[in-house]
């Protein structure tokens, strides 16, 4: 049996991890274009900050385990055709997150009047980046589903040649129609296989993408003194962590995760904007939102994990469901999915008028 060892993306994590904790450093220090002057309540802003931890991590947690309490409910696993509809909600909620919250915001960073008229006014960086962001998914995607099949191809050959020795010649009046149902079902296997490393790396694809977003945002809202600002950003943010956990539990369910990875891979989702606060809960009295290296950071964070979603939303999410012949033959299940998607990139394109 061949078992997953997501070592690339694991440093991937760690890398990320590193920036998160040195990014506060590089902007806190900033100061060269003024905020607007508002009338801020530091201590209400603080309750309300330690309020939005608890109320974005419990919203995270919910989020992403729905989907992976498939295995005690039935009717949420991933062999049912309510799967698919729940799905394309998640991923619609995933895609207008890209075009309508993260984008704009990554456009309203790096075409702020408070960056240099050059280089920042004189090129498209926000969708030169997020063109950049999506092809480099593409390529980590294919890279690595490839190196992983070829693993699992390796173990497999390893696990035959294993089995055939200890079987030697037993059985010989029968080889020929063992041999044909062992290749039958070696190959029944191989697809099976190929399906979840597909999924495995669409997760932690998706993780990456998401991740990036939510701990920028975290840091915004931890980092702002004004409750008129918090208190939209909190809803707004909630419901962006609980639709976008339903998405990547959808993909880890089908990924078929052992417990503990699926914790782990669960876990680390619902942390991360709830860390973002804290750093910026941390870094509030001298984070200047409106500073050049700022608004220089978080513009490429934002347009660089726009890019990732808008990719993973369309490519590895969409497409390959509503390519699915399971869909495809049975129009229910394919009006469902449609009204679905529509719906869940509705409600969240809605949000943008509070966040």
């Amino acid at each position: 049996m061949f078992n997953f060892q997501p070592c690339f993306f694991n440093i991937l994590k760690i890398l990320f991890l590193l920036i998160v904790f040195v990014l506060p450093t590089i902007v806190s220090g900033d100061c060269t274009c003024d905020a607007e002057a508002t009338k801020n309540n530091k201590n209400d802003a603080l309750k309300y900050k330690v309020v939005s931890i608890a109320v974005i991590l419990f919203a995270g947690a919910v989020g992403v385990s729905i989907p992976l309490l498939g295995k005690k409910i039935r009717t949420l696993r991933p062999e049912n055709d309510i799967f698919f509809t729940i799905k394309a909600y998640a991923a619609g909620i995933i895609l207008a997150t890209g075009f309508i919250h993260i984008l704009l915001d990554a456009f309203a960073s790096l075409t702020s009047p408070c960056l240099n008229e050059n280089p920042w006014g004189k090129f498209p960086f926000t969708c030169f980046i997020a063109m950049v962001s999506a092809i480099g998914t593409l390529m980590v995607d294919s890279f690595a589903t490839r190196f992983y099949k070829r693993q699992s191809k390796q173990v497999n050959r390893v696990d035959e040649e294993m089995h055939e020795e200890h079987e030697g010649h037993v059985h010989v009046h029968t080889r020929a129609t063992h041999g044909h149902a062992h290749g039958s079902a070696t190959h029944h296997e191989d697809l099976n296989l190929a399906e979840l490393i597909r999924f495995w790396v669409i997760s932690q694809v998706l993780e990456l993408g998401i991740v990036a977003h939510s701990v920028i945002i975290g840091i915004s809202l931890g980092s702002s003194q004004s409750p008129q600002t918090i208190k939209p950003l909190l809803a707004a943010l909630s419901f962006h962590q609980f639709f976008e956990g339903m998405g990547l539990g959808g993909c880890i369910a089908q990924a078929q995760f052992k417990t503990r990875s699926a914790a782990l891979t669960a876990t680390f989702f619902s942390l991360t904007a709830p860390v973002g606060i804290a750093i910026g809960i941390g870094i509030s009295s001298v984070y200047n939102e409106n500073g050049p290296t700022a608004l220089i950071v978080e513009g490429i964070f934002d347009a660089a994990s726009a890019g990732i979603l808008i990719y993973m939303a369309l490519v590895d999410l969409l497409a390959a469901d509503f390519m699915n012949p399971r869909v495809q033959n049975n129009l229910r299940i394919q009006l469902g999915a449609n009204a679905s998607l529509l719906l869940g990139a509705g409600c969240m394109s809605v949000l943008a008028k509070w966040s």
